[in-house]
């Protein structure tokens, strides 16, 4: 992929939105609080589908190319007294951040959504983004979407299905919120998601889909009902049936954790597999319940993908906050599906400056010597940077590696780890990078 001719310079936005660039200075990223200049390397093309975002309450911050220093930006120097604002990309999928956007937060600065915030700027006409692609496969990238399309296949399939709740509601996932993998569902492609549980065991601080009153809003709305086997069953067969590369996962944004319903889990793979021995089922999951994991491989579950944020038990707990269970459990999970032979991805919820840090590399690498995951899906974390280090207490002067040296090291290491960003299908994992 291409590079810019130059260091991309710095974007700011004003109080109505409008974003513009400042050549004064060039774009800087942030790294665990810390200010750092981005290398060519380390920018590529804005990817279709993104989005920028003008920070609230965040100023922000570029690099002079003279003093080769960070500078904070108060206001706008061509129009004194506006208020202006630090810019952020919010990437499309199978994109995964090198360096989030520089800013400095004003006093009182309320906490921002629940995105995550790369940092970009402006060179060649376009704009640049410090990220690489963690995944080739382009089941979510925005041209593979027709939004009439879209529409008109929904509108068939919730007519057809008009009394199965779980098609319903994916409807509203798909018309409403724009859910890639609902859309694949209604279009009858890839990954189809298979939510069932309206409650959780884990009260995750960036949480999708329940946050506490006053805090961030949650992006979309959680299931309120558990569907039956046969609502399960009737949507995921014809979609592992049809369509084209078909994995169906348990385990979605709009959910609580699906093992609380492993008993529902089990009938309908049983289901499932009783018509169908076509495709990968999946279950996405916090695997706080090894004795339910364990179930449902023998059930039939082909795969799954464990959600962390951290192998150091300590910052785990602090983002999980886990009720009844414990992170021992997370790994016996694991183990459980490693001893009956299927595949294990980790989602592995990535931060800039806390991921690549030395002491979270060492762990990981424990982790994976220890319990011999299959796949790593290279995860933004959706959440506020600062929140997020603030409430994990961790060091501000810890030192990171840098995200592509991270990923390099790991992949040396560990020669038949693979990487991503989406669920693989279990026959095809070696196709991705």
């Amino acid at each position: 992929m291409f590079k810019p001719s130059a260091h991309p310079v710095l974007l700011l936005a004003d109080s109505a939105g409008n974003i513009t660039d400042f050549p004064e200075l060039e774009a800087v990223g942030m790294s665990n609080g810390h200010f750092e200049k981005p290398a060519l390397e380390d920018y590529i093309p804005l990817p279709e589908g993104s989005e920028l975002f003008g920070l609230p309450g965040r100023l922000p911050v570029g690099w002079d190319p003279v003093e080769h220093e960070p500078v904070l930006l108060t206001e706008d120097p061509d129009r004194p007294g506006e208020q202006i604002r630090a810019v952020a990309a919010f990437m499309a999928p199978a994109h995964t951040a090198i360096y989030t956007s520089s800013y400095q937060t004003e006093k009182n600065g309320p906490t921002l959504p629940l995105f995550a915030y790369t940092a970009v700027g402006w060179q060649d006409g376009r704009f640049w983004v410090t990220a690489f692609r963690s995944d080739p496969d382009r089941r979510q990238d925005f041209d593979q979407f027709s939004q009439q399309t879209v529409e008109q296949r929904t509108r068939k399939k919730l007519k057809h299905y008009r009394n199965n709740r779980l098609v319903q509601h994916l409807g509203k996932c798909c018309l409403t919120y724009g859910c890639p993998a609902a859309r694949n569902f209604f279009l009858g492609r890839w990954e189809a998601p298979l939510p069932t549980s309206p409650e959780c065991n884990a009260r995750c601080l960036g949480c999708i889909s329940l946050q506490p009153s006053g805090c961030c809003p949650a992006t979309q709305d959680r299931i309120t009902f558990v569907p039956t086997p046969e609502e399960i069953a009737e949507m995921a067969v014809i979609h592992l049936q049809t369509a084209e590369n078909p994995i169906v996962s348990f385990g979605q944004g709009c959910e609580g954790e699906p093992l609380l319903q492993a008993d529902v889990l089990q009938q309908a793979i049983a289901l499932i597999r009783h018509k169908t021995d076509r495709g990968t089922i999946n279950l996405n999951s916090n695997s706080s319940r090894p004795g339910a994991v364990a179930q449902l491989a023998d059930a039939g579950l082909d795969s799954i993908r464990v959600s962390l944020n951290s192998t150091v038990e300590k910052y785990y707990n602090r983002y999980y906050r886990p009720k009844g269970y414990c992170f021992t459990d997370v790994k016996k999970s694991i183990d459980n599906m490693k001893d009956a032979g299927r595949f294990v991805s980790l989602n592995y919820f990535i931060l800039p400056g806390f991921t690549d840090s030395k002491v979270e590399f060492v762990s990981l690498c424990r982790f994976i010597e220890s319990h011999s995951p299959d796949f790593i899906q290279l995860r933004n974390l959706n959440m506020d940077p600062e929140w997020y280090l603030q409430a994990l207490h961790f060091p501000h002067d810890s030192q990171s590696m840098g995200m592509r040296t991270w990923l390099k090291e790991l992949k040396a290491r560990f020669p038949l780890l693979r990487f991503g960003y989406f669920n693989p299908q279990v026959n095809t994992a070696d196709d991705y990078c």
